[in-house]
């Protein structure tokens, strides 16, 4: 991260923390104290760790399916039933594919199940109190939304790489927040310890068994508006969306294929898979943020995988030409998370379900802005539709509009153009730097070939894949 970046990042999270304390103020005296110590800043040394009471690995707590049909009474009227319709995409990957559109829900993104559910299973004493959490913005956001909702007392802990818009509207549903921790595994600590002096009853977003069953009313709207699936295919964080999800499914259709999917840069499942148990696997940031959870829940573990029958971890550079598929094909604006299910079968990962029927979980549409466009262009150029190549032409007069036209008539936009001559041996040329935009793959092979038969000196740079 450069100086500058960093220090807007820091600046961003001062500001933040500053509003929290404001926000502070009509809520408990114990939580206005525990938000003081959290923004004045502890020391993680100093932190002491305190247990999750849902949460324990010598004792996991495996949902059933009566668990999930009970959430669905209990939610269904505050949550969206989401449509599932049959994808343009499927004509492309020659697959029937159908898109569980989670992004729909008010707050954009599945996440709104659980928090509803397990908020209205607590106790009336619990309800007064309030509630604490920590999240890397979906389950912050159903949870706030929901609390404000039913009159629920909301504080959340979310790590500094949270998503700006995501804190922001955290705090537009009344909610408490505070920003702190690089990733989920110390916003959970200092969320667990704010729990433990305060009162508040801390909600697991992924390992709650009561979060898991919510999230399985996915897999029973799934079933009534979908026959005969092949195969759900479902991202993977920490594991409680595919634990309700597989749940669900294999008691309603137990010959149907449960397929998880994991970004490259945060493959916490997969590791827990080797290990035979959840363990705390390192995150690089990605695409996929939603997904960034370095350890899986121990509940979310022990009930998927006798479920599971397939975990995939895929490139980034899938999951950016996965969202531009989405947006020009379905017209569906939606974050890294929710196409890493597209990303899997674009990656070839799924080749076995060639002409069969498979369900994609769409789970999320939190992406900020900035992110998004970095997304679309990193798509553009996996497919080899943007292209970045530098070539030497002559100085003369001419030299460049030569090359300009050159690449007009074959039908290339130029997106940005940049010319060196200050250190360049050959004082009677001119070294040009080009981003341009292509139709499609061929049409880029067809733009390579002809500036390499025109100029002695081309080079391309990053090899796209040939999708």
């Amino acid at each position: 991260m450069s100086q500058t970046a960093a220090i807007t990042s820091q600046l961003a999270a001062t500001k933040i923390a500053d509003a929290t304390l404001k926000d502070s103020e009509n809520k408990p005296e114990a939580v206005k104290n525990s938000t003081e110590m959290m923004t004045n800043g502890a020391t993680s040394e100093q932190e002491q760790e305190f247990a999750d009471p849902f949460c324990n690995a010598d004792n996991p707590q495996i949902i059933t399916f009566q668990d999930v049909t009970s959430a669905a009474f209990k939610i269904k009227k505050g949550i969206e039933y989401t449509p599932c319709p049959k994808s343009h995409l499927s004509e492309m990957v020659d697959m029937d594919i159908y898109l569980k559109k989670e992004f729909l829900q008010f707050t954009g993104s599945f996440k709104e199940r659980g928090a509803r559910y397990a908020l209205i299973m607590l106790s009336e004493e619990q309800k007064k109190r309030g509630v604490i959490s920590a999240s890397l913005g979906n389950h912050a956001q159903g949870l706030s939304y929901h609390g404000w909702k039913l009159g629920i007392p909301v504080t959340v802990v979310m790590p500094s790489k949270a998503s700006l818009m995501k804190i922001q509207k955290c705090r537009n549903y009344q909610a408490t927040v505070i920003v702190k921790g690089v990733d989920m595994g110390e916003a959970k600590k200092i969320a667990l310890r704010m729990a433990h002096e305060t009162g508040l009853t801390y909600i697991n977003g992924y390992d709650h068994p009561h979060i898991m069953a919510g999230q399985g009313t996915i897999g029973l709207e799934i079933a009534e508006q979908v026959s005969n699936v092949d195969a759900v295919v479902v991202p993977v964080g920490g594991g409680g969306l595919i634990a309700g999800i597989a749940t669900a499914i294999k008691n309603l259709s137990p010959q149907t294929k449960i397929i998880g999917v994991e970004s490259e840069k945060c493959p916490s499942f997969t590791k827990a898979l080797e290990n035979k148990a959840p363990i705390y696997t390192p995150n690089e940031a990605t695409l996929a943020d939603g997904l960034a959870v370095p350890q899986v829940g121990y509940n979310a573990f022990a009930t998927t995988v006798p479920l599971l029958d397939k975990m995939i971890v895929v490139k980034e550079e899938w999951i950016a030409l996965a969202i531009l598929r989405l947006v020009e094909l379905e017209k569906c604006v939606v974050e890294g998370a929710g196409a890493s299910g597209l990303a899997a079968i674009l990656a070839g990962h799924l080749d076995e379900f060639k002409g069969k029927r498979v369900v994609l979980l769409v789970c999320g549409g939190n992406i900020d802005t900035t992110i998004f466009g970095r997304c679309l262009e990193r798509g553009m150029a996996a497919e080899g539709r943007l292209q970045r190549f530098t070539v030497r032409v002559s100085d003369a007069p001419g030299g460049v509009s030569k090359l300009c036209n050159l690449l007009a008539n074959l039908g290339v936009s130029i997106k940005d153009i940049m010319h060196e001559r200050a250190f360049i041996r050959d004082v009677n040329s001119v070294e040009v730097k080009v981003i341009c935009e292509t139709r499609d793959w061929q049409h880029s092979q067809e733009m390579r070939k002809m500036l390499q038969e025109t100029y002695q000196e081309v080079y391309f740079y990053e090899m796209p894949m040939a999708i």
